[in-house]
């Protein structure tokens, strides 16, 4: 990371976890290509840190961190490592070529974790701390400590602890709340005490990790950095493990919104990528944006009472504090059509934070005009679930080649599929309770899983009788749970490319299975 981004004392750097604390979120798991598209999209949005994983983890997990790292020009990335030495020396490997490492090394410090959890005690964890982070300072001159369950520390040992980390070559101390235990006013109070009392603080960044359990995750966050703190770890949408972690888009955008209050602090995100960069996570992981959530929610920026319509009619800030356009919201408009050619079509994806490679484009495309020959109005919800759908996925050893149902008042629903496993075709016939229950049974039979679906979600992308049909179906087996997703103007189609996709992630996961997956703060 440039030092002038860690020398400016009005920068709050963003450090975007999404890809390894939000990915742990029961269900959003993704595989190699969705990350890579995803960590492509936080670069345009302008995150300073993306920490891609837990490289010791899995197999899939190193694999992922050493693409990103190879992929990404201008943002640091991260990887995560507890302080054993092959942790270390893992996440070294995985981010040998990355054009700015960050080693993120943690250990628990809190008496509850040292007494049940690592059956350690403090002068233990203290020549921990030394080690751990003197090696991975042989990686890399850029290496972040984190205190695991700090909040739940003792204050007076907080500060030996980051002592010892500074002493040993960490430039960044990492306060976590990692169970969403404090409260505003105590976090503030901690940052200031570590700030005041760790010798050497001047010369390390201070960061914060909260969670949401107590629904304070922003608010924790938004205290500390008022604080001092100049580092927020956080994810897209708020996603992570519980009840979340702190919502990039709301801490961001409030110190835009509200300069005078935070004394001119602010961040080097794009604004303008936030609302894509949610969208293109929702359609990845297959979960929709609460209505209501701030900033990116559907009714963020609705206004049904009457007095509210009135005056935004007249002058939009009576009651937006924000406006769509800073977050980079499009209107729902007709935006193209079966005559649209591709420059159309791909200047309409990049406004919604798609980057395809010509490959890509090209089969995007040919479901882009298969899609308006069935469908009169084509939006921007079926532009990005039909990205999602075709191109964001990474190949599977199974495709869904073609569906022939029969179904009815008087007749059994009956299903016959055909699936593409390894390249080649394979057909099933099955009976179910009902069209759905059929083909999956069908696909059940072909691909010899013994998954459980555990939920099936239906929705229209839009409105009109031509609409397409999204299905999200949660499976799950031996303890992973992951999320399929798929789209047609056919909710059956749907639901058969949803399930196929879902047990194609059950594999690639069960490929990259780690031996113990370690959690991380």
């Amino acid at each position: 990371m440039s030092d002038s981004k860690r020398g400016d004392p009005k920068r709050i750097l963003i450090f975007d976890t999404t890809l390894r604390d939000g990915e742990q979120s029961p269900g959003c798991s993704m595989n190699l290509k969705e990350k890579i598209t995803l960590a492509r999209q936080l670069e345009r949005l302008g995150v300073d840190i993306l920490e891609a994983g837990f490289p010791i983890a899995s197999e899939g997990d190193f694999e992922s961190v050493k693409a990103i790292a190879d992929s990404l020009e201008r943002t640091c990335v991260a990887g995560l490592a507890r302080t054993s030495d092959a942790d270390i020396d893992r996440a070294g490997e995985a981010l040998a070529k990355a054009r700015h490492p960050r080693i993120h090394t943690f250990i628990a410090t809190s008496d509850i974790h040292l007494e049940h959890k690592l059956r350690m005690g403090r002068e233990q964890v203290l020549e921990e701390v030394d080690r751990a982070v003197r090696r991975a300072r042989g990686f890399t001159d850029d290496v972040e400590f984190s205190a695991e369950d700090a909040t739940r520390t003792d204050w007076d040992y907080l500060v030996q602890v980051f002592k010892a980390a500074i002493d040993a070559g960490a430039t960044t101390l990492n306060v976590p709340d990692t169970v969403g235990y404090t409260t505003p006013v105590e976090y503030h109070e901690l940052i200031r005490y570590l700030r005041a009392h760790v010798p050497g603080s001047d010369d390390v960044i201070f960061s914060l990790h909260c969670h949401n359990d107590l629904g304070l995750a922003v608010a924790n966050s938004l205290a500390a950095v008022q604080a001092g703190a100049r580092q927020v770890e956080c994810t897209v949408n708020g996603i992570g493990e519980r009840a979340g972690n702190t919502a990039m888009e709301e801490v961001v955008m409030a110190l835009k919104t509200r300069p005078d209050h935070y004394e001119g602090l602010d961040t080097g995100i794009v604004t303008t990528e936030i609302y894509p960069t949610s969208r293109m996570l929702s359609s990845i992981i297959g979960i929709p944006v609460q209505p209501n959530k701030a900033i990116v929610g559907d009714n963020a920026f609705a206004h049904e009472a009457g007095i509210h319509q009135h005056g935004v009619l007249n002058a939009a800030i009576t009651y937006e504090i924000m406006t769509p356009q800073s977050i980079g919201r499009p209107s729902n408009e007709l935006v193209l059509g079966k005559h649209s050619g591709r420059h159309a079509f791909r200047d309409r994806l990049a406004e919604l934070g798609y980057d395809l490679e010509d490959a890509e484009f090209q089969k995007a495309f040919k479901r882009f005009k298969d899609l308006a020959d069935r469908k009169k109005s084509i939006y921007n919800e079926d532009l990005e679930a039909l990205v999602a759908d075709s191109v964001g996925r990474q190949e599977g050893r199974f495709a869904l080649a073609d569906l022939v149902i029969t179904s009815g008042t008087f007749a059994t629903p009956t299903a016959t599929i055909e699936l593409q496993v390894d390249g080649e075709p394979h057909k099933a016939t099955a009976q179910g309770d009902g069209p759905v229950d059929a083909v999956f049974k069908a696909i059940t039979e072909v691909t010899q899983t013994k998954c459980e679906l555990e939920q099936y979600q239906v929705k229209a992308i839009t409105g009109g009788m031509d609409a397409q049909g999204e299905v999200t179906v949660t499976i799950s087996d031996e303890g992973r749970r992951v999320i399929g997703h798929g789209a047609h103007t056919d909710v059956i189609v749907a639901s058969g490319r949803a399930y196929v996709n879902a047990i194609n992630k059950l594999e690639w996961h069960k490929s990259r299975r780690g031996s113990d997956e370690p959690r991380g703060i």
